[in-house]
């Protein structure tokens, strides 16, 4: 597996670390991490950074992950980034609607750095 460029969406600071310490210890090999607190930051990181892969939280405010998906630019490519949500356990009708709206996949809250690689690297995969 290739070394990857990777935004992680989530409003809560501490998250986005946990989410980066989390695919650390997994061993994902990581080149540049962008961060966005809600959708809006994360269309912008989008339109100017060619990605490789997007961890996004579905509950933010400003705009929450499910309006960020269905808002990705098809010009940039941004609708070829595979995005994985990141979710609550009482979340199931967010996650029906994210993965109807085009998200490659999910992982609940709380997660293991274990659960994390088995989420991602079939995506990492396909890049190499």
């Amino acid at each position: 597996m290739s070394s990857i460029r990777l935004l992680i969406v989530d409003d809560s600071s501490a998250m986005r670390k946990m989410v980066e310490r989390a695919l650390r210890m997994a061993d994902v090999e990581i080149t540049q991490v962008f961060e966005a607190s809600n959708g809006k930051e994360a269309l912008a990181v989008l339109q100017d950074n060619a990605l490789d892969l997007i961890l996004c939280d579905i509950n933010m405010l400003e705009m929450n992950g499910l309006e960020f998906l269905k808002r990705r630019p098809v010009e940039s490519g941004g609708r070829h980034v595979p995005v994985i949500m990141i979710t609550s356990e009482s979340g199931e009708a967010d996650v029906v609607a994210a993965l109807s709206s085009g998200a490659s996949g999910y992982i609940r809250k709380p997660f293991t750095p274990r659960q994390v690689r088995e989420q991602i690297v079939p995506f990492l995969t396909r890049k190499a």
